[in-house]
């Protein structure tokens, strides 16, 4: 069978070099004469695939050597508690909604500090990132972003200046795809099922004087002091994705680096957006000054008629364009690994559908 176009938000299309490389090594890693997924995660031949992995994610992230750099378990989701269970000391916290896994991410500290919306776009349906300034408390603990909205497809232009305030940020659906000052943040952490390897694992960047707080309640899996002193291996890690992740990270190497993902991200996009903007029958949903490079996300007006596109793409082997079940419409997931053909292939079809009505 030939390979599709997949353009699904997560889990998403991984770099096909990746894949075969995997295929080759699946039962004979590194002439260990076994797989990966046979290793003892505290062997050495193993060990040096998790060092690898983290090297090349300090390499590409330009991460400096006070921060932590952790694999957890659980995706972004185990996080969404985590935050609050290691960074709570006066009992408020400061999350910006701007999109439902923001929005989610408030409820679940809910349980664990006092969670302030301070600035929310929900009522207009997520189409834009809703100003924070002047909404920022000072006595925080920490102040929560998402930086890429994957179901609703915005983005933060500009990051919110938290001074001495942590500034925490979900980059699940943009890590890698674009350069970020790590020192800006105090933790940033990602599902890795978009842009850096398969389902199954988070990676957790982290300041280390944030470290060493957790509340008693913190499960020690959860705790993001132990992890780092035991090396992400309090217990048994995915050992299977965190070796995807690291052929992924020397695969965005070989790419030149997030500097130079970042241009192929911005022609894909442009590309995309710029033929909806021209379009009669297409329309985009996010406001023109927050849109993702990642997810497009777009609609006809008439869900039978977007029914019916996500049917015949899949038919031309355009796969996974059916919107977010809680939106509808269509949603283009162009993360890192989505070559360029695969987005003009998706606007000749659209071109083609549109000519047709």
């Amino acid at each position: 069978m030939e390979r599709v176009f997949n353009f699904a938000p997560g889990p998403s299309a991984l770099p096909l070099s990746v894949l075969e490389r995997a295929q080759q090594e699946m039962t004979c890693c590194s002439g260990s004469g076994m797989s990966v997924m046979e290793m003892s995660h505290r062997s050495p031949a193993y060990q040096q695939i998790y060092d690898n992995a983290v090297a090349r994610l300090r390499e590409l992230m330009h991460i400096p050597e006070e921060y932590a750099v952790l694999f957890m378990h659980g995706g972004a989701t185990l996080e969404f508690a985590a935050v609050p269970l290691n960074l709570t000391r006066n009992g408020r916290a400061d999350y910006i909604d701007s999109g439902n896994f923001a929005h989610v991410a408030a409820v679940e500290a809910q349980k664990y500090t006092n969670p302030v919306i301070v600035a929310s776009s929900r009522e207009d349906n997520y189409a834009y990132i809703p100003d924070w300034r002047g909404k920022l408390s000072p006595d925080a603990d920490y102040v929560h972003i998402t930086t890429n909205n994957t179901i609703y497809g915005t983005r933060y232009v500009e990051l919110p200046d938290t001074g001495s305030v942590p500034l925490v940020a979900d980059m699940s659906s943009n890590i890698l795809s674009e350069p970020y000052d790590v020192t800006r943040f105090g933790a940033i952490y990602a599902g890795v099922q978009k842009n850096i390897g398969p389902s199954g694992a988070a990676v957790l960047i982290v300041r280390r004087d944030l470290l060493g707080h957790a509340a008693p309640v913190c499960p020690k899996l959860l705790d993001w002091a132990l992890q780092d002193k035991n090396g992400s291996m309090i217990n048994t890690p995915n050992t299977w994705a965190i070796y995807l992740c690291g052929l992924c990270l020397e695969w965005l190497q070989e790419q030149g680096g997030v500097e130079a993902i970042e241009k192929v991200n911005i022609e894909k996009a442009k590309l995309l957006y710029d033929y909806l903007d021209e379009s009669r029958l297409f329309r985009p949903t996010a406001q023109k000054e927050f849109r993702s490079r990642m997810n497009v996300t777009f609609v006809t007006g008439d869900a039978e008629l977007d029914a019916q596109f996500v049917k015949e793409a899949k038919a031309a082997g355009l796969v996974n364009l059916k919107g977010h079940r809680s939106v509808g419409g269509m949603r283009a997931s162009i993360y890192n690994a989505m070559p360029f053909e695969g987005v003009q292939a998706l606007v000749t079809f659209m071109k083609r559908f549109e000519a047709a009505r």
